[in-house]
C-alpha cells in the first residue's frame, strides 16, 4: 500500500533539489496554460531525467506508473512550489491519443521524444472559417502515391513558433458529410512549403500563430488511424484536452495568491481588501466551487487509470473550470486596483531584471485576466460544452 504522505515528502524533496530561482519565476509569471518556453522546456528536461515527464502515462510507454492520488499529489506540489509549465500539447494531449490509435511504429517513434522534449507539438484544428464548428475545416490532403499533398491554413496554433511538428485535422474527401471525410496526419513543420506567422495577443507576448502550407507532402505512413475518420481520432483527443486539466490544481494555486494580493492591499477604509466582508464572500463562494469542482476531476482521473476516457464529463469540467478561472482573474482585479493597470510586457519575461511599474504581488493580473478571457473558447466554446452536456450527459 501506497505511503502518500512519504510520497508527498519525496516529491517535495525533488522540487526543492532541482527547481531553480530562474525555474520559479518563471513559474510565478506565467499568465496563461503555457510558462515561458525555454523555462517549460528545461523543466521537462529535468522531469524526464528523473523519469517523471509523463504522470499519467502507464510505465510501458515511459510513464510513472502512479496512481491516481501520486498522479495528484505531483501535479499540486508542482503547481504549489511555481514549477513552470512543461511543453504540454505532445504529453497531455498526443501521447494519450497515439497509444489509442497509433500504429506501433508511430508510438515506438513519436512517444519517447515527446517525452525527452526532442519534439514539441503544436495543435493544428482551428481555422479563420472553423472553430468550435470543426467540421467545416477547408484544409485538404490530396492523396498522391504513398503520401499526401496538404494546402490550407491552422489558426490560433498554440506555440507553434517554438514547435517541430503540428497535428492536424485535414479534409481527405469532400464528397461526404463533413465529419465523415476528414483525417488526421502527423507533420513536420521544417517541411518546405510551411510558413507560421506569429499573432502578438493583447498582453504583448506570443502564443498563437497562423500555420499556412502551400503543396507541403506528408508520408501516408503520418495518417494516424483509418483515412477518412479523422474525427474520431479528433473527439478522443479532445476530451484529454479537456479533461485532462486539472483546473483545482491551478485554482488553488490562484486563490493562495488572491490572498496574498488582498493582504497586501489596503481598501478605502484603510482595511486589508482581505478584511472587506463582500470581498470575502464573493471569494468563500469561488472556493467552494472550486473544492466542488475537484470531486468531479477525481472521478475523471479514476477513470482514465482505470483504462477509460474522460468522456463527456470533461465538457463539464472544461465549462465549469474555465468560468470559475474566470471569475479568480475577476477577484484578483478587485483586490489590486490600479495596480493591475500599468503596461509592461518586459515585466512578465523572467530574464527581466530592470525596474518593474507595479508591485510585485500585482504583475501578472492583468495579464492572467486577459488571456483567460479565451479560456471558455479555445478546446470547444462553452456553448458547445453545454450542448455535449445536455446530449450526452442529461439525455436530451
Amino acid at each position: 500500500m501506497t505511503d502518500y504522505t512519504a510520497f508527498r515528502q519525496e516529491v517535495r524533496d525533488f522540487l526543492d533539489a532541482n527547481l531553480t530561482p530562474e525555474l520559479v519565476r518563471a513559474g510565478q509569471l506565467t499568465t496563461s496554460v503555457f510558462s515561458d518556453f525555454d523555462a517549460g522546456l528545461a523543466w521537462q528536461k529535468i522531469l524526464h531525467a528523473q523519469g517523471w515527464a509523463a504522470p499519467d502515462w502507464p510505465k510501458e510507454y515511459g510513464g510513472t506508473g502512479w496512481d491516481i492520488n501520486e498522479r495528484y499529489i505531483f501535479q499540486e506540489e508542482c503547481k504549489l512550489a511555481n514549477a513552470p509549465a512543461p511543453v504540454m500539447m505532445g504529453i497531455q494531449m498526443l501521447g494519450p491519443m497515439l497509444m489509442h490509435y497509433g500504429t506501433e511504429e508511430q508510438k515506438a517513434y513519436y512517444l519517447p521524444r515527446m517525452l525527452s522534449g526532442e519534439d514539441v507539438w503544436a495543435q493544428g484544428y482551428s481555422e479563420p472559417g472553423a472553430g468550435s464548428d470543426l467540421a467545416s475545416l477547408k484544409t485538404t490532403a490530396i492523396r498522391d502515391g504513398d503520401r499526401y499533398i496538404v494546402d490550407g491554413t491552422k489558426i490560433w496554433t498554440s506555440m507553434a513558433h517554438h514547435a517541430n511538428r503540428i497535428f492536424c485535422l485535414v479534409k481527405t474527401n469532400k464528397e461526404v458529410k463533413p465529419q465523415a471525410g476528414i483525417s488526421f496526419l502527423l507533420i513536420d513543420l521544417e517541411t518546405p512549403g510551411i510558413t507560421i506567422d506569429e499573432i502578438v495577443s493583447l498582453d504583448g507576448h506570443v502564443e498563437q500563430c497562423q500555420v499556412f502550407f502551400e503543396g507541403v507532402k506528408v508520408p501516408a505512413s503520418h495518417l494516424v488511424g483509418e483515412e477518412n475518420d479523422g474525427w474520431s481520432v479528433a473527439k478522443y483527443l479532445l476530451e484529454f484536452e479537456r479533461g485532462g486539466h486539472n483546473f483545482t490544481i491551478d485554482l488553488k494555486k490562484q486563490l493562495a495568491k488572491l490572498r496574498k494580493q488582498a493582504g497586501s492591499v489596503k481598501s478605502r477604509h484603510g482595511q486589508p481588501k482581505l478584511q472587506d466582508p463582500v470581498f470575502r464572500h464573493q471569494l468563500a463562494e469561488a472556493e467552494i466551487e472550486a473544492m466542488a469542482l475537484e470531486q468531479t476531476e477525481l472521478r475523471i482521473k479514476g477513470s482514465v487509470s482505470a483504462g477509460g476516457n474522460p468522456g463527456a464529463l470533461s465538457s463539464l469540467v472544461k465549462c465549469v473550470g474555465t468560468e470559475l478561472g474566470q471569475r479568480f482573474n475577476e477577484l484578483s482585479i478587485d483586490a489590486v486596483g490600479q495596480a493591475a493597470i500599468p503596461f509592461h510586457p518586459s515585466s512578465l519575461d523572467p530574464r527581466y531584471d530592470g525596474s518593474t511599474p507595479a508591485p510585485d504581488y500585482a504583475l501578472t493580473s492583468m495579464a492572467e485576466y486577459i488571456n483567460n478571457r479565451a479560456a471558455t473558447i479555445y478546446g470547444g466554446t462553452a456553448e458547445i460544452q453545454r450542448t455535449i452536456i445536455a446530449k450526452q450527459i442529461l439525455k436530451l
